[in-house]
């Protein structure tokens, strides 16, 4: 008995917390009908929203990817002083508020911050620039690899490499042909995960962007402000198409388990 109740307790609470909220804003996207709805997407502001933000998701997966990576097997191969320190800055980004970190970089690279100034001299731009958007993504996003492929580096130990060592084979080759092929699903779980967050990502980006209409506009910067225009279907349609793209990335995620699952099936 105990054991059905809490199946029931837990479909309630995800249809409570999930399914609701997101047919409601589906809802009130087609208030006006699906056409309209579509119309709202095709705005300029509302098209260079949504190419800035996948822009923004392309270059933050492709560093923290390329990054993360290293970073892992540097944290999971080798034992040194300040490790410990190193795992602890790894996940800062997931003990401080984003919004903190979005003040740090106006800190950093604001007109009247540390190195602005200087960067203004040579007309760099990074505060309310897509520049400072991607290092706010990449500083929110940068968890997410390293943390999924650590602990399945360190179960998986060092020995193959350590053979590919003693046969000859650089540090690029046993990272390519060795280390990368034993952790596909934990490598592409992070890479989703990064996905995810930075399609989302909301509070570092609203500090550092700037909120320029057509030009440092996320799309959830977007939907904050047709919102606050009273522009609700457009608002709520932005959101749906956000919602499509974040529950595309975690079917993407289970899809290894459902692979390995339908393939254990086959006779």
């Amino acid at each position: 008995m105990s054991r059905y109740l809490i199946w029931v307790m837990s479909w309630l609470f995800i249809v409570v917390m999930l399914v609701i909220p997101l047919v409601l804003v589906l809802t009130e996207a087609l208030r006006n009908g699906f056409l309209a709805s579509m119309k709202t997407l095709y705005t300029p502001d509302a098209l260079a929203a949504i190419w800035l933000t996948i822009r923004v998701t392309v270059v933050a997966i492709i560093i923290n990817t390329f990054f993360g990576t290293l970073a892992a097997w540097v944290l999971s191969r080798f034992r040194f002083v300040g490790r410990q320190t190193l795992l602890v800055l790894v996940e800062l980004p997931l003990s401080i508020s984003p919004v903190v970190s979005g003040l740090l970089w106006l800190l950093l690279f604001g007109a009247q911050g540390w190195f602005g100034p200087f960067l203004e001299r040579w007309n760099i731009h990074i505060a309310f620039a897509t520049s400072g958007i991607i290092l706010a993504t990449l500083f929110v996003t940068l968890p997410y690899v390293v943390r999924t492929l650590i602990p399945v580096m360190e179960i998986q130990g060092r020995e193959t490499e350590e053979v590919a060592v003693l046969a000859g084979a650089g540090f690029w080759r046993i990272l390519w042909s060795v280390t990368l092929p034993s952790i596909p699903e934990a490598l592409i779980s992070g890479i989703l995960l990064t996905t995810a967050r930075a399609l989302g990502e909301f509070g570092a980006v609203s500090v550092v962007s700037g909120h320029i209409p057509g030009e440092t506009e996320t799309m959830p910067l977007r939907i904050e402000d047709l919102y606050n225009g009273y522009q609700s279907v457009g608002a709520f349609t932005m959101a749906t198409l956000l919602a499509i793209m974040a529950m595309l990335t975690v079917l993407l995620r289970t899809a290894p388990d459902w692979a390995c699952y339908l393939w254990k099936k086959d006779p």
